[in-house]
């Protein structure tokens, strides 16, 4: 089954507060969606690379990120994080048959987990990278806590995320599916009522989101690079 990785590296970093959107600030000498790219061209599950980059950014990618054999296509993304999805989906290769989608900004994924996602969506159809939740949830109303929550019973949803194409399209194809509330693609698939797997991640797979981020990344990096 041939694999297309969607990369997804087209917001706006609002919340870093950056002039540059956070997935190309530098990170240990390269830009942060570069390390994603990387692991994603080291894994033997994948066959394509699209990558999904801002409008203004789209000639700067296709100078910079050439030594990937891997990356078929740079395209432009949406304003929402399921228009950018959509034009990856509209952009992989005719014989895509498994598509994992993951988030630029997270540098950190291995290549043990594209692999065991992307096996796992090859036998259920759609598999979920995860990692436990190890605070205590608090459920509230009004000014109040209401509850707690099991956490052994919950999850937080990683990425890559990864389906078979032509489910991910039928889910894409949802009234409402381009709307900002869908922040991933498991969203638009568990409304189809498909099951979807889960596959255990690392919690080093973090997002970068601000810039404290950046640098427990960089911690991270050195620490993986020691082991």
């Amino acid at each position: 089954m041939k694999t297309t990785a969607i990369i997804v590296a087209a917001g706006t970093g609002s919340r870093f507060n950056s002039d540059t959107p956070k997935q190309f600030l530098d990170l240990a000498g390269k830009p942060v969606v570069v390390h994603a790219i990387e692991q994603f061209q080291s894994s033997a599950s994948i066959d394509y690379i699209v990558l999904v980059v801002p409008g203004d950014r789209l000639r700067t990618a296709a100078r910079e990120y050439t030594g990937f054999n891997k990356l078929e296509t740079i395209t432009t993304g949406g304003s929402t994080r399921a228009e950018s999805v959509m034009s990856g989906l509209s952009s992989a290769e005719d014989d895509t048959e498994i598509v994992a989608v993951h988030d630029g900004a997270r540098p950190l994924i291995s290549v043990d987990e594209i692999d065991r996602v992307v096996e796992k969506a090859k036998l259920m159809g759609a598999a979920c990278l995860v990692a436990p939740v190890t605070d205590t949830i608090k459920t509230v109303r009004g000014e109040e806590i209401s509850g707690t929550l099991d956490r052994e019973k919950l999850r937080r949803a990683l990425t890559p995320q990864a389906f078979r194409m032509d489910l991910l399209r039928k889910a894409f194809e949802l009234e409402g599916a381009d709307e900002a509330v869908v922040t991933d693609e498991c969203y638009l698939v568990e409304k189809l009522g498909h099951p979807i797997a889960f596959v255990e991640g690392s919690s080093r797979n973090i997002k970068i989101t601000t810039p404290d981020d950046m640098v427990l990344a960089e911690a991270l990096m050195t620490q993986m690079n020691r082991d």
